[in-house]
C-alpha cells in the first residue's frame, strides 16, 4: 500500500510538471543546446592550405583531414606515402571526422607554417585514444628533401619512451622562424580499428594547462567510482547484503575500463606496454558484472522469467568475450563486443517492466541505465563518423557512465542511508589528500620522464657510434648500410663502397706510441668525412679499416676513392720524432644485381688486399682485380 502511494505521487508530480508553463520551452531549449554541443559543436579549424601558427597556440586549430590516403594492408612506410601524395592519391576525409571502423593504416599530410620572428615549439595531439600507433614525419616545404621522422609512438612501447607524457598520443615540433613544414602522419589502427586522423596544435603549457583540466575531471570520476565502491562494499559487510557486493564491484571494474581506454593504465599501471585486449578485457568484465548487477538487482528470474533469458544470453556473450581476448582471437572478440554493445539497451525495457510491477527502484536504474545507453551511442555515432568529434562527446561516455552508477546508487540509497555520513567524511578527505598529491604526483612523473628520455639518448647514441673517431661503428654501419642498399635496389640508384687501410699502421704505433696512432685515425676520419655526403654511410669496422658506402656509379666512386687517397697522403701530424706522415690503401667495389652489404665490402676487401701486396698507397677497384 505505501509503495502504490509513492508511485503515485511520483506519477503526479511528473503530469504536473509536464503541464506546466515554462516546462517544454525550457525542454526545447535544452534539447537543442544538447544536440549542438555533442553532435555539432567543433571549435577547431580544419585546414586546406598552410596553417599559420604561432607560439601561443591553445588547440583552437585542428589539421589532418583534408588530406587522407588509406593503406588497408597497413604495409606502408613513408616512401610508399610520399608517392600515393604526388600521385594525388591523398583525398579529404567524407565523414564528419572518424575513418569509420577500418583495417589497416592512415596517412595525413599537412602543413605548418611559423609566421612568428622566432623559432616555435608545438605539441601536435591526437585527439582519441583508440590507436595502436602513431608515426610522424617531417621536412621543410618545397625543399625536396628526405622526410625524417620526429616521432613513433605505439601501444607497445613502453610509456616512458613517449616524447610528451600525456595519456593520449603527442609528438613535438619546432618550426623556425618563417619555414613552412610539411607532415605526413602515420595512423595504425591494426586489424581493425578506429582512427581520426584531427591534431589538436597546442603549445606546450597551454597543452599542461588543459591535460591539468581533464585529469581533474578524471580524478572526480575515478574518485567518485572509488568512493561508491567503497561504501557499497562498507555497506555489504555490514549488513550482509549480496547487491551491495556486486554493486561494489561494478563500479571498480568502471575505474579499470575508462581507465585502459583513456590511456590511463598505461600511463600510471602497465608503464612497460600495454595491448589491445586490455580495453577489450576490462570492457568484458565491465559489461559482465553490469549484467550480474543488473539481473540480482531487477530480481527478473523470479518475477520476469522470459526476459531473465535474455540477460543469461547477454551475460553468456560476456563470456565468451573474455574467453576470445585470453584466448588473443581478435576477430571473434570484435563481434562479440560489437553484439554486447548492441545489446546493452534491451535493460532499459526490462526495468521499466519491473517499474510497470510497482517497483520504483527500477525506475531510476532504468534513467540511470538509458543514461549509460546514451553515452554509448554518442560514442557509436562519433565513432562511425555521423558527428564531430569534439571534447563534449569525447568524454560523454565515462560521465554518462558515472551518472549512471549515481542513479543506481540512488535506487539503493536507502539500503546505504545509515553509511552516508561516513561517505560525506570520506569523501571530502580524500579531495583534499587528491589536490596535495597531485601536483607532487605530474612534477615527480614529468621528472623522471626526462630523465629516463636523457638516458635513452645517450645510450643509443654510444651504442651506435665509434668512441675514438666520432663516425658510426662496425655494428651502426652495416644497419645504415643495409637501409641505404634496400631504398638503392628499390629506386634503381647506383652504390659502390670503399675499404680503406692505413699502410703500416703497426709501424707508426711501434715508433710513435699509441697516441699518435689514434691521432692519425682520427685525422683519417675527418679527411673522409670532407667527403661524405648525408646520402653516404662511413664508418670504422675495425682497427685501422674504415668503410665508406656512396651513392655513385663506378666512375664516381673510384673519383671519390682518388680524392680521398689524395688528401690522407697530405696528412702531417706533429710528434716528438718529427713530423708523421702515411698512405693508404683502398679498395673499391661497386653493387651489381641484388647482392647484398657483405657481399659488396668482400669484394672491396679483396680488391684492398690486392692493393696492399701491389706495393700499398693506391687504389685498385675490384673488376680490374678479377681481370
Amino acid at each position: 500500500m505505501k509503495d502504490r502511494i509513492i508511485r503515485q505521487r511520483l506519477l503526479n508530480f511528473w503530469h504536473a510538471v509536464f503541464k506546466s508553463w515554462y516546462f517544454r520551452p525550457a525542454l526545447c531549449v535544452f534539447l537543442l543546446l544538447f544536440v549542438y554541443t555533442v553532435f555539432l559543436s567543433n571549435a577547431s579549424v580544419w585546414a586546406h592550405a598552410p596553417l599559420d601558427v604561432t607560439v601561443s597556440e591553445k588547440g583552437e586549430k585542428s589539421t589532418g583531414l583534408h588530406a587522407i590516403w588509406h593503406d588497408e594492408r597497413g604495409e606502408s612506410d613513408i616512401y610508399t606515402a610520399r608517392q600515393a601524395n604526388e600521385l594525388g592519391e591523398f583525398r579529404t576525409l567524407e565523414t564528419a571526422g572518424s575513418t569509420g571502423l577500418s583495417a589497416g593504416v592512415f596517412w595525413s599530410h599537412f602543413t605548418l607554417r611559423n609566421r612568428d620572428s622566432q623559432p616555435t615549439t608545438l605539441h601536435i595531439e591526437y585527439v582519441d585514444h583508440q590507436l595502436v600507433g602513431l608515426q610522424a614525419f617531417s621536412r621543410e616545404a618545397a625543399s625536396g628533401d628526405l622526410y625524417h621522422e620526429i616521432s613513433h609512438l605505439s601501444i607497445y612501447e613502453p610509456f616512458a619512451s613517449r616524447q610528451v607524457a600525456h595519456n593520449r598520443f603527442v609528438f613535438p615540433i619546432t618550426i623556425a622562424p618563417g619555414v613552412t613544414q610539411e607532415l605526413m602522419v602515420r595512423f595504425d589502427v591494426g586489424d581493425l580499428g578506429v582512427a581520426f586522423p584531427s591534431l589538436r596544435i597546442w603549445s606546450p603549457q597551454a597543452l599542461q594547462q588543459n591535460s591539468k583540466g581533464e585529469t581533474s575531471l578524471i580524478a572526480f570520476l575515478f574518485g567518485g567510482y572509488f568512493l561508491m565502491a567503497l561504501f557499497a562494499l562498507v555497506g555489504a559487510i555490514a549488513i550482509k547484503e549480496k547487491i551491495l557486493y556486486i554493486y561494489s564491484f561494478y563500479c571498480a571494474s568502471k575505474i579499470l575500463v575508462w581507465g585502459t581506454v583513456l590511456g590511463y593504465t598505461h600511463q600510471y599501471l602497465m608503464t612497460a606496454s600495454s595491448h589491445w585486449g586490455y580495453a577489450s578485457l576490462s570492457g568484458a568484465v565491465a559489461i559482465m558484472a553490469g549484467l550480474v548487477f543488473a539481473r540480482t538487482f531487477l530480481e527478473t528470474r523470479q518475477f520476469t522469467p522470459k526476459l531473465d533469458v535474455l540477460l543469461q544470453l547477454m551475460m553468456l556473450n560476456a563470456a565468451f568475450l573474455i574467453g576470445c581476448v585470453l584466448l588473443e582471437l581478435k576477430a571473434l572478440s570484435q563481434i562479440s563486443m560489437i553484439i554486447a554493445l548492441l545489446c546493452y539497451p534491451i535493460v532499459v525495457p526490462i526495468a521499466m517492466t519491473r517499474w510497470r510491477q510497482g517497483e520504483n527502484a527500477a525506475g531510476v536504474f532504468a534513467l540511470g541505465w538509458a543514461t549509460l545507453v546514451l553515452g554509448l551511442l554518442v560514442q557509436a555515432m562519433r565513432d562511425l563518423g555521423f558527428v564531430v568529434h569534439n571534447p563534449v562527446n569525447y568524454y560523454w561516455p565515462p560521465v554518462a557512465s558515472f551518472v549512471e552508477m549515481l542513479a543506481i546508487m540512488g535506487a539503493i540509497g536507502l539500503m546505504v542511508q545509515r553509511l552516508r555520513l561516513q561517505k560525506d567524511r570520506a569523501e571530502k578527505k580524500y579531495l583534499q589528500q587528491l589536490e596535495i598529491s597531485k601536483s607532487d604526483l605530474e612534477e615527480l612523473v614529468q621528472s623522471r620522464t626526462r630523465e629516463l628520455e636523457a638516458a635513452k639518448t645517450r645510450a643509443e647514441l654510444e651504442a651506435r657510434t665509434d668512441p675514438l673517431t666520432g663516425i658510426h661503428n662496425r655494428r651502426s654501419f652495416f644497419e645504415e648500410s643495409n637501409r641505404l642498399l634496400k631504398l638503392a635496389q628499390r629506386k634503381g640508384i647506383s652504390l659502390g663502397i670503399l675499404m680503406l687501410d692505413i699502410d703500416r699502421f703497426k709501424s707508426i704505433n711501434d715508433r710513435h706510441g699509441h697516441l699518435i696512432g689514434d691521432q692519425a685515425l682520427c685525422a683519417t676520419a675527418r679527411v673522409i668525412s670532407q667527403h661524405v655526403r648525408e646520402v653516404d654511410v662511413f664508418g670504422r669496422i675495425g682497427g685501422e679499416e674504415f668503410a665508406l658506402l656512396v651513392s655513385a656509379d663506378g666512375p664516381g666512386t673510384l673519383v671519390i676513392a682518388e680524392r680521398i687517397h689524395r688528401d690522407i697522403a697530405k696528412i702531417m701530424i706533429k710528434s716528438a720524432q718529427g713530423p708523421v706522415q702515411f698512405t693508404a690503401s683502398i679498395g673499391v667495389a661497386q653493387l651489381r644485381g641484388q647482392g647484398d652489404v657483405l657481399e659488396l665490402l668482400q669484394h672491396a676487401d679483396n680488391a684492398l688486399y690486392r692493393a696492399k701486396r701491389s706495393g700499398r698507397n693506391r687504389v685498385l677497384e675490384y673488376e680490374t682485380v678479377e681481370s
